[in-house]
């Protein structure tokens, strides 16, 4: 039964139009994105030769957090993600704080990527091109989340594709020396966390698939199917693309690159591959943009129902079935990010802010009893064991700014029960 119009006279609920295929692509489209293209350099540089072990340990963080995700998302398939989670089984602050570092932090990861399509595509116009970037994917997502699904799929196809490319020219080339890989010769176990909380992002985009809960056909059948199936190919990917990187660079080649596949192509003899790999970086950035700006705008859908957010953003247009002001609203908060701050380098928060937010949902996924579809306790025990470890092993910057932010929605919060409360 279809919830009642809200007070300016729209349908608050979002239709559901997402079948197992779409949701994966979704998935795919925030998980294979601009990160594969940048992400490994930096993880080099934390751990070394311990690479690998780092993207295992996220691996493990990532599936126990996925195995979460899927059971509350099928339990609670509306839009939101573990803003819902968390305030239905933990309480309505710690589903706001969820929230709250949710939008935030990923506001700003929105502007970082509108910018890195720009740096690629044209980097002497980077912010002209990123801000014509967000208005162009605002529009596509304005008109219906099929439409957004339709251009994922496209964007996926074409990033497989240069990566697999990529991969098959490393792997064949006459610099590939199996020998570099050398698997934790020179890690340490700091460095392993920290690789693999820089690397744990690259997973992160599942969460795509639970804040559409609203809008996936048939959620208790469909969720607990994609988001594993889409975990386990963006794993083999990373994978796949790390090896191929380390056999041609080795882990202190991989460490000091500033484009790492595009000097990976380069060592292995293949030049004429590097403008391929600006492209397919440019695309990549393009569909993390446009996931992302969907998984913000369904949470502040779901905030502004509670009226943590202004409850005009709640509005669901009734002719595209997708909230259409809170789009709006994000589109136009990025592009003014993007047109006035360079926020590459200053969003080490959003880190921080994604660990926590996932800690909230193994927490709640504690709660579950067996009958409502709890998994095996160790999933989620581990997971949020994971997600403090790695966010506290974040470099020293991240975890303070961090911290910093989830602090401010915690004194807004309180602000706002204490307003209330006096009437």
């Amino acid at each position: 039964m279809s919830k009642p119009a809200d007070a300016v006279g729209m349908p608050d609920e979002l239709r559901r139009r997402l079948g197992v295929p779409d949701a994966v692509v979704i998935g795919l489209g925030s998980m294979i994105g601009a990160g594969i293209f940048a992400a490994l350099a930096p993880a080099a540089r934390a751990a070394g030769s311990g690479l690998l072990l780092g993207l295992a340990v996220a691996a493990v963080v990532a599936y126990c957090n996925a195995t979460s995700s899927a059971r509350l998302a099928a339990r609670y398939p509306a839009s939101g993600g573990t803003y819902v989670y968390g305030r239905e089984r933990l309480g309505d602050f710690w589903g706001y704080l969820a929230g709250w570092g949710f939008v935030v932090g990923k506001t700003a990861s929105c502007a970082a990527m509108a910018l890195t399509v720009g740096s690629y595509a044209w980097p002497g116009q980077a912010q002209a091109v990123a801000v014509a970037a967000v208005v162009a994917l605002t529009a596509v997502n304005y008109a219906g989340v099929q439409k957004s699904a339709w251009l994922t799929r496209a964007i996926v196809a074409v990033v497989l594709a240069v990566l697999a490319t990529v991969v098959v020219v490393a792997l064949t080339s006459g610099t590939a020396d199996a020998a570099r890989l050398n698997v934790g010769a020179d890690a340490t176990f700091g460095g392993v966390l920290q690789a693999a909380g820089l690397l744990f992002f690259a997973f992160a985009g599942y969460a795509r698939i639970a804040t559409l809960g609203e809008e996936v056909r048939d959620p208790g059948r469909t969720i607990p199917r994609a988001i594993p199936l889409a975990l386990g190919i963006a794993l083999v990917v990373y994978a796949l693309v790390a090896v191929a990187a380390l056999v041609v660079l080795g882990p202190k080649g991989l460490a000091g690159a500033a484009a790492p596949l595009s000097e990976a192509v380069r060592a292995a003899g293949a030049d004429w591959l590097v403008p391929v790999v600006r492209v397919g970086a440019a695309v990549a950035a393009l569909g993390s943009l446009l996931a992302l700006v969907l998984g913000v705008s369904r949470t502040t859908l779901a905030m502004a129902r509670d009226r943590h957010l202004p409850h005009a953003l709640a509005a669901v247009h009734p002719r595209f079935q997708v909230p259409h002001r809170a789009e709006l609203l994000v589109g136009a908060v990025v592009a003014a990010l993007v047109a006035l701050v360079d926020l590459r380098g200053a969003i080490g928060f959003s880190s921080f802010g994604v660990l926590a937010y996932y800690a909230i949902a193994n927490a709640s996924a504690l709660t579950l009893t067996p009958a409502e579809g709890r998994p095996a306790r160790i999933i989620p025990v581990v997971g949020l064991a994971g997600c403090l470890t790695l966010a506290f092993a974040l470099p020293l910057s991240s975890v303070l700014s961090g911290a910093a932010v989830l602090a401010l929605g915690a004194a807004a919060y309180g602000l706002r029960r204490l307003v209330v409360a006096r009437g």
